[in-house]
C-alpha cells in the first residue's frame, strides 16, 4: 500500500522537525521550525525575480498551493513532488552541477515521490503551469534549475 500524499506530508514534517506556523505572514519573518503555504503564482514570481523573500499562509489558500518548510538554521526547503525517475538525480552525491527539475504541488500518478529541495538553490525562468490544462483544481508544475551551489547568480540583465 502507498501512503497518502497527507501522510507523506506529515513524514517530511516529521524529518524536517517543523509545526504549523502560527499566523500568515513572510518567510523572513516566521519562526524556526515551522511550515506555510505558499500560492503557485506567487512562487513564481519570487523564483523567477529571484526575490530573497516568500508570503506565507498558515494554510493553503488553494489545493495547489506549494509547502514550504522554514528549518531550524533558518533556511528554506521547498516541499512538492517529482517523478521516481528524478529521485536519484536528486540525491545529492549523485546531483549534477545544475539539475532541471519538475516540481508538482500535489502526488500524482505522474509524480509520486515527495522531497524537500532547498530554496537558495532553486532558479526558475517560467512561471508554474497547469500539468492539466483543462483539469479544475489540479496539481500545479514549476520546471525550474536545482543548482550544485548555493549561491544564486543572476542569469540575466534587469533591475
Amino acid at each position: 500500500r502507498t501512503a497518502s500524499e497527507d501522510d507523506l506530508r506529515k513524514e517530511m514534517r516529521e524529518k524536517n522537525s517543523v509545526g504549523e506556523l502560527s499566523a500568515n505572514g513572510q518567510f523572513s519573518q516566521a519562526p524556526t521550525g515551522r511550515f506555510g503555504f505558499i500560492a503557485p503564482r506567487m512562487l513564481g514570481m519570487a523564483l523567477v525575480t529571484q526575490s530573497p523573500d516568500l508570503g506565507l499562509s498558515r494554510t493553503p489558500q488553494d489545493k495547489a498551493a506549494f509547502e514550504v518548510h522554514k528549518l531550524a538554521d533558518g533556511s528554506g526547503m521547498l516541499v512538492g513532488f517529482v517523478a521516481r525517475d528524478q529521485l536519484s538525480e536528486l540525491t545529492s552525491a549523485q546531483r549534477p552541477k545544475t539539475l532541471r527539475i519538475a516540481l508538482h504541488s500535489n502526488a500524482s500518478e505522474k509524480a509520486p515521490v515527495i522531497v524537500a529541495v532547498p530554496i537558495v538553490k532553486l532558479m526558475a525562468d517560467r512561471m508554474p503551469f497547469k500539468l492539466d490544462p483543462q483539469g479544475h483544481g489540479g496539481p500545479m508544475v514549476i520546471d525550474m534549475d536545482l543548482q550544485g551551489t548555493a549561491n544564486r547568480q543572476k542569469t540575466q540583465g534587469g533591475p
